[in-house]
């Protein structure tokens, strides 16, 4: 049987080489989900693409909703837990004068009223919806009340009630009124329900509102300048596209101050040693504080490992040698 030849090197385009002849796709890929899908159609349509098992988003859209979806292939499913918390970025337009029982245009009309508003009440509610918001969960959400999502209860006629978390809503920027229709665009926390920001904001301008028309614009780092639209292409075009688009792992994690290690280093933390301040203090280690979130990469800038400090750079070249410099949180084998 002929030796394997190892190749530790990455392709422009995100396809990790491990094994000579073989490669996987690992990365993540900005899809601009269409009306009408749910993100796992999106998943679905893309792992029959790739022919892959392994694809998951970092954080989901209704059927309504358009724009931003990153999606992790492969060994970057493992990035899910670090890119799921990113703020996001929406452009929402709510109809005043209308409720339903879903919060928003494709649920059953339970109530109207007449609207009558200026764009100084709007813009006063506003003010009350930025900051720390608490919100009641929607009955049609994916929360899960032992085990299965609300809005199956609520389908089955079971009307639980449900909890209410808070969210943090940086800013909304008043658009345009073209009454009864108001659009914004909204920078918040992950899990906040815009659909139901709506019908509070609804209900505080006295004439109640459900949301029309959603489309994040951005999710973390990634936009809609990064957004693919996969919708009218075959398997093979979206294969294609997707090949052509794909983001290294190491990169989407730009934000993280980068740690770079020697091959044998990266080696053994990928067979599970726990780095020591021995090894550390022999690295150049950037600026970072304690308890930071760091991307251990190769010279190759192949991720390695995520991390957390442990111990500040400042404290590591007084620190005793034999202790841990950082947490792993995550390993790749890419």
């Amino acid at each position: 049987m002929p030796a394997m030849v190892w190749r530790e090197a990455t392709s422009e385009k995100g396809v990790q080489f491990q094994e000579q002849g073989k490669h996987t796709m690992n990365g993540v890929i900005v899809v601009d989900k269409p009306p009408g899908k749910t993100s796992f159609d999106v998943v679905r349509d893309v792992k029959k693409a790739l022919g892959t098992k392994k694809i998951g988003h970092t954080g989901t859209l209704d059927p309504l909703a358009t724009g931003v979806l990153p999606l992790c292939i492969n060994e970057a499913t493992k990035l899910v837990q670090f890119l799921a918390t990113d703020d996001k970025e929406y452009r929402a337009t709510m109809v005043c004068g209308i409720t339903t029982d879903t919060q928003d245009i494709t649920g059953t009309i339970t109530g109207r009223s007449e609207v009558h508003l200026t764009r100084n009440d709007v813009e006063a509610v506003i003010k009350e919806f930025t900051g720390t918001v608490a919100q009641k969960v929607p009955r049609y959400s994916a929360c899960k009340y032992r085990g299965k999502p609300y809005y199956k209860w609520t389908r089955e006629g079971l009307l639980l009630e449900t909890p209410v978390r808070n969210v943090w809503v940086h800013d909304i920027v008043l658009e345009e009124i073209v009454c009864p229709a108001v659009t914004m665009r909204i920078s918040c926390s992950k899990g906040t329900y815009i659909r139901t920001l709506c019908a509070d904001m609804g209900d505080r301008l006295g004439c109640g509102a459900t949301l029309s028309e959603l489309r994040r614009i951005r999710s973390g780092r990634f936009s809609e300048r990064d957004a693919l639209s996969l919708d009218h292409a075959g398997d093979k075009e979206k294969a294609r596209l997707i090949s052509e688009h794909i983001i290294p792992i190491s990169e989407a994690l730009d934000d993280f101050t980068t740690i770079s290690v020697c091959r044998e280093v990266a080696e053994k933390i990928r067979d599970g040693y726990q780095p020591e301040i021995e090894t550390f203090s022999k690295l150049c280690v950037p600026p970072v504080n304690k308890g930071a979130m760091v991307k251990i990469v190769t010279e190759y800038n192949q991720l390695v490992a995520v991390a957390e400090m442990l111990l500040s750079s400042e404290e590591l070249p007084q620190a005793h040698e034999k202790g841990q410099a950082v947490k792993l949180m995550r390993v790749f084998n890419c």
